[in-house]
């Protein structure tokens, strides 16, 4: 009889206990999936970040050191400067030496890198970078060649960063004469001669959506140059 009321005294779980207690775990299982996905998402974001960061300070270097050395011309030989959109022809401006083109976006810088006294003859002696808005990307074309995305790609391609100096209103190109005046974009290309700096300024977003904010992420990098070249007398 003592082993039958023991029995009866044992207490187990109810069905509204176990129910409990599935949903509790449950719970804790999607509390932990959904951290797994966030830190998924935020490394990826993070990673886009640097990436995008490393390919915009890479390409700003580029463009720099390369406009840097606009109407290069160690042998000071006359008229050597070609037509910005023909590279068989000699330009018209020959005043305008190795700029030959410049806007606010797009700017054709020529240099005699191989000291041979003929612009052209040799690879990146011609180089043109344009802005394009519509694709959110730079553009770099050598020697009157076809243009090819250098930073930002196109949409329909994998990218890691948007260029975004349309959306801001920011110019990729600045300008500037010997005493530090800007020279507006409307008195170019007649000012180009008086062009002693070249400030150029990236604005960048990532590709990839911010999990946090649910927006990219956007860097704004600029550099200026001195295309000492252009100044002196040739």
């Amino acid at each position: 009889m003592k082993v039958m009321d023991d029995m009866k005294n044992l207490k187990g779980f109810t069905l509204v206990e176990i129910l409990a207690a599935m949903f509790i775990g449950l719970f804790l299982l999607g509390s932990i999936y959904v951290s797994m996905v966030s830190g998924q998402k935020s490394s990826v974001a993070l990673e886009s970040k640097i990436t995008a960061h490393q390919d915009t300070r890479a390409v700003l270097e580029v463009m720099a050191t390369e406009i840097s050395m606009a109407s290069y011309n160690s042998n000071f030989i006359p008229n050597i400067w070609l037509d910005p959109a023909d590279c068989s022809k000699g330009s018209t401006n020959q005043v305008y030496k190795g700029i030959q083109a410049a806007t606010a976006n797009s700017l054709t810088v020529q240099m005699d890198t191989d000291n041979s006294g003929t612009v052209g003859d040799s690879s990146n002696e011609v180089i043109t970078y344009l802005y394009d808005p519509a694709n959110q990307q730079i553009t770099r074309a050598t020697n009157c060649g076809g243009a090819v995305s250098f930073l930002g790609d196109i949409p329909a391609n994998p990218r890691s960063e948007r260029v975004v100096n349309g959306m801001l209103n920011i110019p990729l190109f600045r300008y500037f004469d010997g005493l530090g005046v800007e020279i507006p974009a409307g008195n170019l290309p007649a000012s180009i001669p008086n062009i002693r700096r070249i400030q150029i300024t990236l604005a960048v977003d990532t590709e990839n959506v911010d999990p946090n904010t649910f927006q990219r992420r956007r860097m704004i990098y600029t550099t200026s140059l001195v295309p000492k070249n252009h100044a002196t007398c040739q």
